[in-house]
């Protein structure tokens, strides 16, 4: 029996072959180089670290997900890493210790004990880059547009953005005087949209009335451009940190708008992706073909503390094998597709076509006073205007 079984892998661990693993090299080479020509510089943190160094700042967050074992000669516990941050962050404080902005950016597997729920896979191939020692948006902005860059590196460009800040909640947390534990609920309960439960914990918590209808609203302000004008309205009663998190993020939405016309942003201000550690702006990446986000990340200032440095940080992180299936994918589908472009005097519509042909798409412009529709051109897909963005709609047979 033993003997039969000898090729079966761990649940959620994975082998890559030779066609699968080459086209992996290839794109890890890519974004590597792409990230090299943007000042990044590349470190290789250890697999194996102390556990308290993996569980630092950041880590707090991924106790359950690392995988835990004894030092035969410290007698310490270690950890498979699960995360590469605080290893990174461990690296700008304690080795490298620059006074200017450092750009650092990394490659590797890491090990999860749990694999996520839409993707089973418990040993993903982190690739991300990190922006250390500057605090203002500017570096928020530069690390999201280089994501994103990645990300069309990868094939993909039919891409969603995300914004929040976890500043918002945290700053009306500390206006309602919420102890941990209440907060700890707070959190839970937004993240699970659970808007009855919501209702029950206000009317159970004696708090400002004013500061509890902020609360009770955070969950309604997500959306596209019109959030960041309704949130004013809603939170007129917030604090300075609170506006001054909404002014940030509508400024890094305008700097990212006027470099990416055609780019779809929306804001959720109750999302709170990686809240126990980050401090201000977060983000994530979205396509159409997964339910979940192909790339994250968001501000973290101070990580470095704990080992002697507290400087700001930004960052994002991706799982390089989804990239690399979600971009043969999408080179396969545009082999097989053909685009019909309506005519249009329109600067965005211009763009749009230009990146999707540099991406080696067929793409089929109507000419003016031109009658033939998109299937007597034998067109599989069509541009489309969805909310002032030019998107890719596939027609159906």
């Amino acid at each position: 029996m033993r003997q039969k079984d000898s090729w079966l892998l761990p649940e959620g661990i994975e082998e890559i072959l030779p066609q699968e693993a080459a086209y992996l090299e290839n794109l890890r080479r890519t974004l590597l180089q792409l990230f090299t020509c943007w000042g990044y510089e590349l470190v290789i943190p250890p697999m194996i670290d102390f556990i308290d160094s993996l569980l630092t700042g950041s880590g707090h967050d991924l106790d359950l997900q690392t995988f835990k074992l004894t030092d035969q000669i410290s007698g310490k516990t270690l950890g498979f890493r699960a995360d590469m941050t605080p290893q990174v962050a461990r690296m700008d404080a304690h080795q490298l210790k620059r006074e200017c902005p450092t750009r650092l950016c990394y490659v590797g597997t890491v090990l999860h004990t749990r694999g996520d729920p839409l993707e089973k896979t418990r040993s993903p191939m982190q690739i991300g880059a990190e922006l250390y020692g500057h605090a203002g948006i500017e570096s928020d902005v530069e690390v999201i547009c280089l994501m994103l860059e990645m990300l069309a590196q990868s094939g993909l460009l039919d891409v969603h953005l995300d914004l929040g800040h976890v500043g918002i909640f945290r700053a009306l947390s500390r206006q309602a005087g919420l102890d941990q534990h209440q907060e700890s609920l707070l959190f839970d309960i937004l993240q699970r949209k659970a808007r009855p439960e919501l209702e029950e914990l206000m009317a159970e918590l004696t708090i400002n009335e004013a500061v509890k209808a902020m609360l009770l609203k955070l969950p309604e302000l997500n959306g596209g451009t019109e959030i960041i004008p309704k949130a004013r309205l809603v939170l007129a009663n917030a604090d300075h940190q609170v506006k001054q998190a909404l002014a940030n993020l509508e400024a890094v939405a305008e700097q990212l708008s006027n470099r990416f016309s055609a780019l779809p942003i929306s804001f959720d201000l109750a999302e709170l992706r990686g809240y126990h550690y980050h401090t201000g702006v977060v983000f994530a990446a979205f396509v159409p073909t997964i339910g979940r986000e192909i790339a994250r990340g968001g501000r973290y200032d101070n990580i470095g503390a704990v080992f002697g440095r507290a400087r700001p940080a930004t960052g994002f992180s991706a799982d390089l094998k989804l990239l690399a299936l979600l971009g043969k994918q999408t080179a396969q589908d545009q082999l097989n597709q053909r685009i019909f472009a309506p005519y249009q005097k329109d600067n965005a519509l211009n763009e749009k076509i230009r990146d999707l042909r540099a991406q080696g798409q067929i793409v089929i412009q109507q000419l003016p006073g031109q009658t033939g529709a998109a299937k007597e051109l034998a067109c599989t897909a069509v541009l489309e205007l969805d909310q002032k963005n030019w998107v890719v709609r596939t027609l159906e047979n």
